[in-house]
């Protein structure tokens, strides 16, 4: 009761006629035709949404040219359940990203160095890699039944490069199964892989830019946009969870988690952490978190230690995460199978061993449109199956049903002055499965526009959830703009301690570490004519923030 009170407090609007809006709609920047538009008024139907479970298949590709040295299983350790990991936790337990790793590996018919693989891969190579992949997939898998398709090459064999994994747009759509597969995730790591890096090519999946800045010269710093802030800008930041404006876009937060400021005067919000969410300890795999015991424990252990490792230096303490997730691997998995081939090995048709992840990101390339990519639809059917005799082995990751949406009850508060202010809920509000949320149902996210196609956002980043290594704690401030195309600086973090840097051994852009404004500091936005003052925190962990605007 005392810490509802509190919060309910600290929400109060001091006397100003600046509105903190109980719905978010007339903050909602339009989409534009930039590519991968930062506009939130309405959802590109070309892409999947993750407000609901989904199922990806990873597709092991071996080449003539190379005997792989790794297995299917241990590749898709490298990769899961850290990916639905993170998903689980950025979307506070909306959005399930189900594995199936293939169990086998499957013959692409040409040697690797015959597709010319790299970064800024030429369409044509590219579109006649696709092509060979699909065909030969297809004789194995029901392409109808998933969601996302990662085609994932033996990071051993001499023609591939780690550096072209990235997401392929298709101008002419793949065709399989009675599908068409607009785009491919392309994974080309090395074992073991870069952290994360399966996560935020995934983020491309669903429509998110990349953040970075790519130098024309290629050796300037790349992570001067947005540091260490967000898994599209780089996934070795101290601090990758989604920004609050992309998970708006999503679909994680609800309209009363958004608080829209608008108007001259002041305005002041209790503003939760954005890592704060759904104590998910102690759920079953049911949740979404996939099964507990040996298999958990050790999907845990990895996570904690992914989540602390030092950006720059992630790479060993990744190692350490993957072979505890890896150990825990054979023991009861949480809902990632090993899919057994549901039309069939043809002798001869797979190759023993495996192959690992790497490193390196990119923006998706659309392919030469009349290529030739489609492939006629081949028959068969049937399931993908968990892992039993012959099928596979089991991985922990995350499947199962979706943690209930969080909506409506006891997450606003009453309007104290008709200006739409929003309180935190009480501590006992829980979840039909019994889970208390806690304050997770609060404001996440206040925006103020500065343009028809731009907005500051400004969020509290502490430690928690994919926050646990950030280098400091407040509300980061950041420019949104819908016009500016993936990579081209659709969100600008800005420093609100432009003269100091923080971390400098393990931030990806030291600079931007500590561009939170603090507990009783105050910042102006330069350029333009707004301030915040953060005020103080509440017992239950919230943030008091007042927003000064005109």
């Amino acid at each position: 009761m005392f810490t509802s009170m509190t919060a309910l407090a600290a929400t109060s609007l001091v006397p100003g006629p600046a509105l903190a809006e109980p719905h978010s709609a007339p903050c909602a920047l339009e989409r534009t035709d930039a590519h991968h538009s930062e506009g939130v008024d309405t959802w590109n139907s070309a892409y999947v949404r993750p407000t609901h479970p989904l199922d990806a298949v990873m597709v092991f590709l071996s080449f003539p040219d190379a005997r792989p040295l790794t297995t299917p299983a241990e590749l898709a350790a490298d990769h899961f359940p850290a990916t639905s990991d993170f998903f689980e936790r950025a979307s506070y337990g909306r959005f399930t990203l189900r594995a199936h790793p293939q169990p086998r590996w499957i013959r692409m018919p040409h040697p690797s160095t015959s597709y010319a693989i790299q970064r800024d891969w030429d369409p044509e190579d590219r579109a006649a890699y696709l092509r060979d992949a699909l065909a030969a997939a297809d004789k194995q898998v029901d392409f109808s039944r998933y969601d996302i398709v990662y085609f994932v090459a033996d990071p051993d064999a001499p023609g591939v490069d780690s550096d072209a994994t990235k997401v392929v747009n298709l101008d002419t759509p793949l065709h399989a199964d009675g599908k068409d597969i607009h785009r491919v995730v392309t994974v080309f790591e090395k074992h073991p892989p870069d952290r994360l890096v399966l996560a935020h090519e995934t983020g491309h999946v669903f429509d998110l830019p990349d953040l970075y800045h790519r130098p024309s010269d290629g050796k300037s710093d790349w992570d001067t946009y947005v540091g260490d802030w967000d898994l599209m800008g780089s996934q070795f930041g101290l601090a990758p969870d989604l920004f609050a404006w992309h998970k708006w876009k999503l679909g994680w937060l609800d309209p009363h988690q958004v608080a829209c400021v608008q108007g001259p005067g002041s305005t002041r919000l209790t503003l939760e952490p954005l890592g704060q969410g759904p104590d998910t300890a102690g759920v079953a795999a049911g949740a979404g978190a996939g099964a507990l015991g040996a298999g958990a424990g050790a999907a845990a252990a990895a996570g904690a230690a992914a989540r602390g490792a030092a950006a720059r230096g992630a790479a060993a303490a990744g190692s350490a995460a993957r072979g505890a997730a890896a150990a825990g691997a054979l023991a009861a998995g949480s809902g990632i199978s090993m899919a057994a081939a549901s039309k069939g090995v043809r002798a001869g048709a797979s190759d023993p061993g495996a192959s690992g992840p790497g490193s390196g990101s990119g923006a998706p390339l659309p392919d030469a449109s009349g290529s030739g990519a489609s492939l006629p639809s081949a028959s068969g059917s049937g399931a993908p199956l968990p892992g039993a005799s012959g099928s596979g082995v089991p991985l922990p990751g995350a499947s199962g049903s979706p943690l209930p949406s969080v909506s409506g009850s006891g997450a606003s508060g009453p309007d104290t002055s008709g200006s739409g202010a929003f309180a935190a809920p009480s501590p006992g509000a829980g979840l039909p499965d019994g889970r208390n949320f806690g304050a997770g149902r609060g404001t996440k996210l206040a925006v103020v526009p500065t343009g028809p196609d731009s907005a500051l956002a400004f969020e509290v980043r502490a430690p928690g959830g994919n926050d646990g290594a950030t280098c400091a704690q407040g509300v980061l401030v950041y420019r949104v703009h819908s016009g500016a195309a993936s990579g081209g600086g659709p969100i600008e973090v800005v420093d609100a301690h432009p003269h100091t840097e923080s971390c400098w051994e393990e931030s990806v852009y030291p600079p931007l570490a500590d561009a939170p404004v603090g507990l009783g500091e105050s910042f102006t936005v330069p350029g333009e004519n707004v301030r915040v003052e953060v005020e103080g925190r509440t017992p239950s962990g919230a943030w008091t923030v007042r927003i000064t605007t005109g």
